[in-house]
């Protein structure tokens, strides 16, 4: 294992130190795993909180910031943080209006949240779930509520932060939140595996000429596993599995994520992001505000991922609308 670490037990705390020494302006860390935005909270707005395992960045914690999330709870490389941690996070992000739980769908993340959820209850502080279920490549359609949440969490979260903003109710925040989560479809390919620093090995293996279509961000197995492809036929099948699911008509509008795994260069996700704008071109689609780029990551890891949404007006309105944070502006 080559990394650039300390001691591996203490390669998330030192991570989250240095990530909010680095941006203090939209970082702060009340408690030992817990993010949230830096400055004073806006009364009566509604909180917005994520979690899951560390790994990831920028999601979970670095999509805290105006206009996006209000706290995260950080555990250890792709290991849920505790119930304890996630309720921690839940009552820094309360402001007065209830809290809305949006993160992707995980039994550990999901069974720990429903444990901070009941803890904050007897603390007469409300919340809500809504769960990304984006990979299409996780389940069939008839079974979409097994599928995992991968990269459309970066959408979620734009959309529903700045719906809150706007100092929407829990429940109207709630809803807009759960037509972002509904509008994304996601699929990811891998060329190689990563290494958990406590684990101090590859998560998988795979050929040196090899590829996978449809692994997971934790490398949970994919579809098939074959001779590496070209670019564009890589992005053809990737864009065919995510339209047959979802499909997108002549004169919609759409927002398309081509984002990195971690080590695939920038100049290789434009070849992808080429392919796939001449591609919904060529049937009509609109493409709107495009994000090219490391937003949801797994390490290491040689691969990329494609989202699309479906955009309405209310959800091309608010993913729009203003935000900030160390990884993304708008």
């Amino acid at each position: 294992m080559k990394k650039i670490l300390n001691n591996p037990a203490d390669y998330v705390d030192e991570m989250l130190e240095g990530l909010c020494a680095a941006h203090p302006e939209f970082y702060a860390q009340p408690e030992r795993r817990v993010i949230v935005r830096a400055g004073e909270k806006k009364a009566h707005k509604v909180g917005i909180v994520t979690g899951g395992g560390s790994g990831h960045l920028p999601i979970f914690t670095g999509y805290v910031g105006p206009g996006l999330l209000d706290g995260a709870a950080i555990g250890d490389v792709f290991a849920s943080p505790s119930a304890e941690q996630m309720a921690a996070s839940m009552r820094h992000a309360d402001a007065g209006a209830g809290v809305l739980r949006l993160y992707g769908n995980y039994g550990g993340d999901i069974m720990n949240f429903d444990m901070a959820g009941e803890m904050l209850e007897l603390e007469d502080i409300r919340s809500t779930t809504v769960l990304l279920t984006d990979d299409v490549a996780s389940a069939p359609p008839e079974e979409a509520a097994k599928r995992r949440g991968v990269a459309g969490m970066v959408y979620a979260f734009k959309i529903a932060g700045a719906a809150a903003e706007t100092m929407a109710d829990l429940d109207e925040v709630t809803r807009i939140a759960q037509k972002a989560a509904d509008s994304c479809r996601s699929i990811g390919m891998a060329l190689s595996p990563c290494t958990v620093p406590q684990a101090g090995k590859s998560t998988f293996q795979i050929g040196e000429d090899e590829m996978e279509m449809g692994m997971g961000i934790h490398g949970e197995p994919g579809i098939w596993r074959d001779k590496l492809k070209p670019a564009d036929a890589i992005t053809d099948e990737m864009l065919d599995r995510l339209l047959a699911d979802r499909p997108l008509q002549r004169g919609e509008r759409a927002s398309i994520l081509v984002n990195s795994l971690g080590a695939t260069p920038l100049e290789e996700l434009y070849i992808i992001y080429r392919r796939a704008r001449a591609r919904l071109n060529d049937i009509g689609v609109d493409i709107v505000m495009p994000l090219v780029g490391r937003y949801a990551t797994s390490m290491e890891m040689t691969g990329a991922t494609i989202t699309l949404i479906r955009l309405d007006e209310e959800l091309e309105r608010h993913l729009k609308a203003p935000a900030a944070c160390a990884y993304w502006q708008v």
